[in-house]
């Protein structure tokens, strides 16, 4: 099966912005590149068809070109002008079922792709792996879904139930077969930093 990976460039003062407090401009660009490179590697291992990589602001970064060269996947700009526009041109650009990931979720594993990918492969029509924040860390269409995307407010703690009411508007059979948390504000160093790889980002400070 396809998987897609959207990343964003681990530009100083561009990448994890929220995280800047706890960990400064270079520190949170240096976890965008290590979180991107665990994404990857996770990608990679389960990956039976096309893997491509959706780039942030576009393909140009040198970090972008040195991953292409590493894992020799596929490159693409993000195009949209939020989120859900995004994640909809990149589903309408492939053809047959297609994960999508973002690079937030070191807690993700091989097993929850491969069970995300038997949920489309048993005919379901959608999968998603909700965030414990509200959002969510990976869906999964047998086809594009460009509705299922339209007037969700991105970014808020209501994107994954904005986006069941979505789904269940749409007549869409889905399944949600876990839930996990990502890296988006510092509270969430601390439990970060007990993952292997991830220990020199413990939180240095409360806020």
């Amino acid at each position: 099966m396809d998987i897609a990976v959207f990343a964003k460039a681990p530009q100083a003062g561009a990448a994890k912005t929220r995280l800047i407090p706890a960990l400064g401009a270079a520190g949170a660009a240096r976890l965008q590149r290590q979180l991107t490179l665990q994404a990857l590697r996770l990608a990679q291992h389960f990956c039976t068809g096309q893997m491509t990589l959706w780039c942030s602001p576009d393909t140009h970064h040198h970090f972008f070109q040195a991953l292409h060269t590493r894992f020799g996947l596929r490159l693409c700009s993000q195009s949209g002008t939020h989120l859900g526009t995004r994640m909809s041109n990149a589903f309408a650009a492939h053809d047959g079922p297609l994960l999508l990931i973002g690079t937030d979720c070191p807690a993700m594993e091989t097993g929850h792709l491969v069970t995300a990918a038997n949920v489309l492969c048993e005919g379901h029509d959608a999968v998603f792996i909700p965030a414990e924040d509200g959002g969510y860390v990976l869906v999964g269409l047998r086809c594009p879904q460009p509705r299922l995307f339209e007037n969700i407010d991105w970014g808020s703690a209501s994107v994954m139930a904005q986006t069941r009411e979505r789904l269940t508007e749409l007549d869409l059979r889905w399944a949600e077969p876990a839930t996990l948390w990502d890296v988006d504000r510092p509270s969430d160093l601390a439990r970060l930093a007990t993952l292997e790889g991830f220990s020199d980002f413990a939180q240095r400070h409360n806020n």
